[in-house]
């Protein structure tokens, strides 16, 4: 790299840092405004930048300030450990001088959150759920990047096929632990031009997104509801299961977020799904469905604190009051889901968070106010599955443990 590239580096870094936006969304106008940047020249710019986010209260720390441009500095020399004698041609002299002082800074008396990298208060939420040392080792385990997982559409191949292809253009490809579907990338590799995904035989989708179309458990020939579809991963993967039977509704506020689904959906082989736009969970159109399914998938939207492997920038842009505002959308959501469900027909509620607020408390508050629904457990679920993972009455992933984002996932069925 050279000066002009770090230069570039820290000017995205501080528009992601300004707190509006994704940084997904900032980087991909970035580039598209810089054109004339290569492949290597992007990938090292993007790195960069996650790597700050990654770890900006350390970087802060080192760095004595929240210059993105020092905080770059400090990644470099503290996270990377470039030496300053290979930082030399890339740094000017006031950057030198940075590196220095980053390098000689001291940190042995480091608070727990500076160690984990989080905000106070999120560390002070996530220490007095888990312990101090799990708190610890789940944020550290989002110090690094997600592998890449894939799952495998079996309506138009199968997980042998696709791994002897991978093995043949010598990709470090491997089967995922619990989802009998999933492949797992250890490099992040472009994967959108490849055949197989282009004719729709692999889908990018996390292991643990797959864990949960299989503990929703469609049957062939079911009428199955995925209540806040988003871009349709887990619509796509139900209707794989229920082998492109019975009928599958994508329900999501967004319009562009179904129609990116539409565009997986080409690619899918599947026939069963349909998208359908709603304006809340209270849609006047959703009152003729009320009673109609067998299978209903609330995957709430939520903090996403889960997902920081992949999107760092959340835990910087979420707060304990955007929490509290979450948790009163999601008991809404999930009350209105449950009243799609037949008698004898399951309600799963899922999010992508660590936090108890939006997970189990909120699955005892729809307990106590819906007392014709009762728990399921999900290990006995996941095992008729022939899943061979079992957390307990919930489905409760951790990256550090299971090497997924964080999810949460709770199955009720209604009595009567």
């Amino acid at each position: 790299m050279n000066q002009s590239v770090l230069r570039l580096a820290g000017m995205v870094l501080a528009d992601v840092l300004s707190n509006t936006g994704p940084a997904d969304a900032k980087l991909g106008s970035f580039f598209r405004q810089h054109r004339e940047l290569g492949n290597k020249e992007r990938g090292w710019i993007a790195e960069s930048v996650y790597g700050v986010l990654r770890r900006k209260s350390f970087l802060t720390y080192v760095a004595a300030s929240e210059d993105p441009r020092r905080l770059l500095v400090a990644w470099l020399v503290r996270i990377q450990g470039s030496s300053l004698r290979e930082l030399d041609e890339l740094l000017n002299k006031q950057q030198k001088e940075w590196a220095q002082a980053i390098k000689a800074k001291p940190t042995e008396d480091l608070s727990l959150a500076v160690q984990a990298d989080l905000p106070e208060w999120l560390w002070q939420r996530l220490s007095a759920q888990y312990g101090e040392e799990d708190a610890l080792a789940i944020a550290r385990s989002m110090h690094k990047a997600a592998s890449l997982d894939l799952r495998v559409n079996l309506i138009k191949s199968n997980r042998d096929e696709v791994l002897a292809r991978f093995a043949s253009e010598k990709a470090a490809a491997e089967a995922t632990p619990y989802a009998p579907t999933g492949i797992r990338l250890p490099q992040r590799m472009s994967i959108n031009r490849h055949p197989f995904f282009t004719d729709g035989k692999i889908e990018v989708q996390d292991e643990g997104s797959q864990l949960l179309a299989l503990l929703v458990a469609p049957r062939r020939g079911e009428m199955i509801a995925d209540f806040c579809a988003g871009a349709g991963g887990k619509s796509l993967a139900l209707g794989a299961l229920m082998r492109n039977t019975g009928r599958l509704y994508a329900f999501d506020v967004s319009e562009k977020r179904l129609h990116n689904l539409g565009q997986r959906l080409k690619r899918s082989g599947l026939s069963n799904l349909h998208s359908q736009v709603i304006s809340s969970e209270n849609d006047s159109k959703l009152k003729r469905l009320n009673g109609k399914f067998d299978r209903v998938l609330v995957d709430a939207p939520c903090s996403g604190l889960g997902t920081l492997r992949r999107n760092p920038d959340l835990k910087w842009k979420q707060t304990a009051e955007d929490v509290a505002e979450l948790t009163a959308k999601q008991g809404a959501i999930l009350a209105r889901a449950a009243r799609l469900v037949k008698a004898g027909g399951k309600l799963v509620y899922a999010t992508c968070s660590l936090l108890a607020e939006e997970n189990e408390q909120l699955v005892e508050a729809f307990l106590a106010a819906h007392p014709q629904f009762k728990l399921l457990n999900a290990g006995e679920i996941l095992a008729q599955q022939q899943v061979k993972l079992d957390t307990g009455h919930y489905l409760k992933l951790l990256p550090n443990k299971h090497e997924t984002d964080g999810f949460f996932a709770a199955v009720f069925e209604l009595t009567t």
